[in-house]
Parts: structure tokens; sequence; C-alpha cells
């Protein structure tokens, strides 16, 4: 099957999807296409993307209105056209995201945990709250309370906003045995290594098909799409993903077949991709600016010349 076909049968898949999460799609565009591009964009492109992936106006409307509402963006208007600009929080939120989503597989561990217990006194929203916060952050719930994780350093779990939510313990060393239980309570990897399997099986047929001359002589729209449901895919998959040390994970960890294939693809269609956000997308002040040196470093490296 040509890639072009390939392509347009994943959005298909998209499209069809009940509910169409139009929410959950800007915040893929805002944070893999905008943010390392100034950050800002106008309601209009914002609304011309989302209608790519069959978002209509009104859904997008409705998305970005919340978004603004929780804080993730910020609006202006001039004259009748409206505006959007990462606000500090989604700025910060989008940081951490960047990070996790396009960073390599965690080769060395000193071995050591770090535990964070929640405080007995906390209120059931409370809990609720600072667990959901640590399972952001990867950590696995190994017992009622008690959290866990093998690589996070712990400075900012007491920032969670609750009045003293945890007592946490740190570089806490246990043997290989215990290891094992701890990643048997913490984590289901069974299912995750399902949901990569599956990511896997959807794009590499596109990837097989699909060289970079063939991306590059397709209709940048077309490679926007590409690149857009990929990440969007990985990224719903892999920030639920703890992360964890390779020595933790089983030999033959789907994950890194993951990753690997969306790193080819992605720089498939990265050049194309960002000439073409170059070429449509508005802001407050015209054309959206150059990327960020930042995103260069993506997936381990990405080529530096894009075509005007």
């Amino acid at each position: 099957m040509h890639p072009a076909a390939q392509i347009q049968a994943i959005l298909t898949g998209f499209r069809r999807q009940k509910p169409l999460r139009a929410g959950s799609l800007l915040v893929t565009i805002l944070g893999d296409a905008i943010a390392p591009r100034g950050g800002s964009i106008s309601l209009s492109s914002l609304i011309a993307l989302a209608r790519l992936f069959g978002i209509s106006e009104r859904l997008a409307r409705t998305a970005v209105g919340r978004l603004a509402n929780d804080d993730w963006v910020t609006s202006a208007r001039s004259g009748r056209s409206s505006y959007y600009t990462l606000s500090a929080k989604g700025r910060a939120r989008f940081a951490e995201a960047t990070h996790r989503i396009y960073s390599s597989p965690i080769d060395s561990w000193n071995g050591a945990w770090t535990l964070a217990i929640l405080s007995a006194t906390l209120e059931r929203k409370a809990r609720e709250k600072v667990g959901d916060e640590l399972r952001w952050l990867g950590f696995g719930e190994v017992n009622t309370g008690v959290f866990a994780h093998p690589t996070h350093e712990g400075k900012d779990l007491p920032q969670l906003g609750a009045t003293d939510p945890l007592i946490v313990f740190q570089g806490g060393a246990v043997d290989r045995e215990s290891e094992v239980k701890l990643v048997a309570k913490g984590w289901d990897l069974a299912e995750l290594a399902r949901r990569y399997r599956r990511f896997v099986a959807m794009f590499e047929p596109v990837d097989q098909a699909a060289t970079v001359s063939d991306i590059s002589g397709a209709v940048g729209e077309t490679a926007y799409v590409l690149r857009t449901l990929l990440l969007h895919e990985y990224r719903k998959i892999h920030l639920r993903d703890p992360l964890l040390p390779n020595r933790l994970l089983p030999a033959d960890w789907a994950g890194n077949d993951a990753l690997e294939l969306c790193r080819r693809l992605y720089i498939k269609t990265f050049q194309i991709s960002e000439r073409y956000l170059s070429e449509t997308v508005q802001t407050l002040n015209g054309r959206l600016p150059p990327p960020s040196l930042d995103i260069y470093q993506r997936f381990g490296g990405l080529p530096t010349s894009i075509t005007r």
C-alpha cells in the first residue's frame, strides 16, 4: 500500500473514535509544534490545524476554551481575531512532558529508590490529587498510600499543592527479589507493553513503506498529519510509562521498539512538517518564529535545516 494511503487509513481510524477527544489532540498540537516556536497561535490557525483531524470548529473552540479555563493557555484579541499563548503553567507542564516524551531510555541506575508516603491526615480529595500527581511523575503505588520510583530524585514532591502531604525517603536500596516485587506491585507493565505493540502495529507499515524522500516529496499537510498522529498516539502511552531503568524491564521490552519506530518516523516527517507550519500558521505578530534550538535535541537529534 502506498504511504499516503496508509496515512489516510490511520487518520480515518482516528476520526472514527467515539468520542473524538479534541482537547487531547490540541494538547499534542500545542506541545509538539507550537511550544518550541514561541508558544502562540491564532485561533483561526489552531482551528485549521484541528480540522485536518476531523475536529470541527465548534469542538476546537470548546476545547481551547477549556484549556484556557484550566490555565494551560491565555487569550488575547486584536480586532476581530483571537490569539492563544501558553501560560506559565502550560509552558512548565509542556516542558516536563517534552523531557519525558523525547528522551532516551535510562541505561544506568545506581539501585536507589525514592519512596513517598502520603500523610494519614490528608483528606480524601487531597490524597487523590497528590496520588494523581505522583502517578503523573511515574510513581507506582506499591501499597495503600505508599508510592515508589527507582530514578525520580524527589526534589519537587513537596510542592504538590497540599500542606505536608508526603513523607519522602530517598536513596533506599533493596535486593533483586524485592525490586521484582516492587515493579509487579507498582505498575502494570503487561498492559503497557500491549499498548506499545499496538502502536507499533499501527505505524510500522508506514515506516517500512515510506523513505525520507517519500515524505519530503509529499504534501506538507500529509507530513504534518502523520507527525501529529504519531506523537499523539505515542504520547498517550508514553506519559503513562514510569520510565523504569532497563534493568527493571523485560528483556524484549516493547517500549524500546515503539521509541525507535517513533524516532524514525518523526525524523522523516520533521523538516517538511516544520515548513508546512511556517507557511500556514499565524500568530499575533505574523508568521511563526523559527523553532528553538532545543527542538533539535528531540529523540537524540533531528535535522537542523528547514527549507522555508
